[in-house]
């Protein structure tokens, strides 16, 4: 290996550590992830389900996070309801006839439930149809999250739940992003089926 490509390798990693070590230091995004899960677990616990989405990288991490619930994570249990708005013929289709900003907002019209749980990814803060969509759900009182980067943009301050990581770089930000929806899952599972598991 030439010294620059190991440079750049040394320099990608230490970027990502520093990240997550300042993210660590903020004990409020420890709190944030703590309540999101008990949001999420009280919807399960009424019938509710995960609606989750973002564009590019971000509708794969929505796509990794609900195959994670309708699968398993850690241990077998249950199928626990998630949807990822990522149907490329929902897509195509919402967005022919009524624009590409209403993709993910039609999507969460049209699995409605009032103790839904509704997670949109966006690490700008800026995307409209981010946007649309969690102000969809916020109006109609479903629970609500925001995962965004940088300032947090647009959709700063939407939602009951935001975790903002703070850095403009959109790989940095995704990486943090799956972080949080692995330990999302996680938690759901122990606080679900960990008493289960020990009866």
């Amino acid at each position: 290996m030439d010294t620059i490509g190991k440079s750049q390798i040394l320099s990608a990693l230490s970027d990502a550590a520093k990240l997550l070590q300042g993210f660590l230091a903020d004990e409020d995004n420890v709190l944030k992830i703590a309540s999101i899960a008990d949001t999420i677990v009280q919807a399960y616990a009424k019938g509710g389900k995960v609606i989750i989405f973002g564009n590019g990288g971000s509708m794969c991490d929505a796509m990794h996070f609900a195959e994670e619930l309708t699968g398993r994570f850690r241990e077998n249990r249950p199928a626990l309801p998630a949807i990822a708005i990522s149907d490329p013929s929902h897509i195509t289709c919402v967005a022919n006839d009524f624009g590409f900003a209403e993709i993910f907002a039609r999507g969460v019209e049209a699995y409605f439930h009032p103790h839904n749980v509704v997670i949109g990814l966006s690490t700008s803060g800026n995307s409209e149809n981010v946007y649309r969509a969690l102000l969809y759900a916020q109006e109609r009182g479903n629970g609500c999250v925001a995962l965004l980067g940088g300032s947090g943009g647009k959709l700063k301050g939407l939602c009951q739940h935001e975790i903002i990581v703070p850095t403009s770089g959109s790989d940095r930000i995704q990486e943090i992003h799956t972080l949080i929806l692995h330990i999302l899952v996680e938690q759901i599972e122990l606080r679900l089926f960990s008493q289960n598991k020990e009866d």
